[in-house]
């Protein structure tokens, strides 16, 4: 089973409420996608989730929160989640102002995927492996 960790709790109860609301569906999203997802922080005070490497980050601004998503552009985006970095090689965004519904269905899907690109290697050496030859 996944690890939660208690400074996450404290980042997001020091939150604004639809903030702390947003974050905290997210993270449950997070370990709905894969019971083994751990959360630490990193940078002092930035939570992470990571399993076989870096999956999601939280930062909250001002008037937005900003999940930052490590998966090397690689990952599917048919729902349309990424708000920001479509062309950043290590992680892109998946920002919430208030009001915004999680789209919890669309983000499960997105983050299992990213899961299993982890699982098998991360997602530079998936986009570094040569392609896979065709017969003709």
């Amino acid at each position: 089973m996944g690890v939660r960790d208690p400074r996450v709790d404290d980042y997001l109860e020091q939150l604004p409420v639809w903030q702390r609301e947003t974050l905290q569906r997210v993270r449950e999203v997070l370990h709905r996608a894969d019971p083994e997802m751990t959360e630490t922080i990193k940078r002092s005070v930035q939570p992470y989730f990571v399993l076989d490497g870096n999956v999601a980050a939280f930062l909250a601004a001002r008037d937005h929160v900003n999940v930052f998503v490590y998966d090397g552009g690689l990952v599917p985006d048919p729902g349309g989640l990424v708000t920001a970095g479509q062309g950043n090689e290590t992680a892109r965004t998946i920002g919430f102002r208030e009001g915004d519904v999680v789209p919890e269905e669309a983000l499960l899907q997105f983050i299992r995927r990213l899961v299993a690109d982890n699982r098998a290697g991360g997602w530079r050496r998936l986009r570094d492996r040569p392609s896979e030859p065709t017969d003709r």
